[in-house]
């Protein structure tokens, strides 16, 4: 007997959607600096980022910053963080990698979103390079650029996660809490004070999560 086409050409169908499976719900997407930060934001189908606004970067004394991007996860039922991960291009972490460690476990342990940080190697060298390609000057539009960085980082971590089925990059550590957002698709398990996140409900494997730390923010220039 020939097999079955038509039941293969199902199968790999179901594979192949499996691979582009994006978690329903609108992300925001941190580009951290030392004067600034960008906010990026995607639309609640999680397909496509766009540039929001730039938040003045605060003392961690202050938290202004964190408040400013608390109070943005309720105006735009945000149900997940990410937040951008300087590395050099060889992998490794320097100065700004800390810095945006620190801010994520600050904000992480600020809000009730899971958060979460993405490799965003040469994110702010493409947001400037496209501003100028619009004919926008990169130096006198700092803040512009800040956003388009973020929405970069933001837009990198959907298609990472469309592409692999998975959630993007490692899980920070924050507080303990029992769903994330209105859609009831995020949840953390919580041991103690060692929190571990666990952003995909569903529970993908591979998935490193970012101990938690001392909160301290280095300041880093960028």
């Amino acid at each position: 007997m020939e097999p079955d086409q038509g039941t293969a050409g199902s199968d790999s169908g179901d594979e192949a959607a499996a691979g582009s499976v994006v978690r329903p719900g609108a992300r925001l997407g941190i580009d951290v600096g030392s004067v600034r930060v960008g906010v990026a934001v995607s639309d609640p189908r999680a397909s496509l980022a766009v540039p929001l606004e730039t938040v003045p970067r605060a003392s961690a004394r202050s938290g202004a910053d964190l408040d400013r991007i608390r109070g943005l996860l309720d105006e735009y039922d945000v149900v997940e963080v990410v937040v951008g991960l300087p590395r050099s291009l060889s992998g490794e972490e320097g100065p700004a990698a800390e810095a945006a460690r620190a801010f994520a476990k600050r904000l992480a342990r600020r809000i009730d979103r899971p958060v979460r940080l993405v490799d965003e190697r040469l994110s702010t060298v493409a947001a400037a390079r496209d501003l100028r390609s619009a004919g926008i000057d990169a130096r006198r539009g700092r803040t512009v650029v800040d956003q388009a960085a973020a929405a970069i980082v933001l837009q990198t971590a959907l298609d990472l996660e469309r592409s692999t089925g998975h959630p993007p990059g490692e899980a920070v550590a924050g507080r303990s809490r029992g769903t994330g957002g209105s859609t009831g698709t995020f949840a953390t398990v919580g041991v103690e004070r060692g929190t571990i996140d666990r952003a995909d409900a569903r529970g993908a494997t591979g998935d490193r999560t970012v101990a938690d730390g001392a909160d301290t923010d280095p300041q880093v220039e960028e």
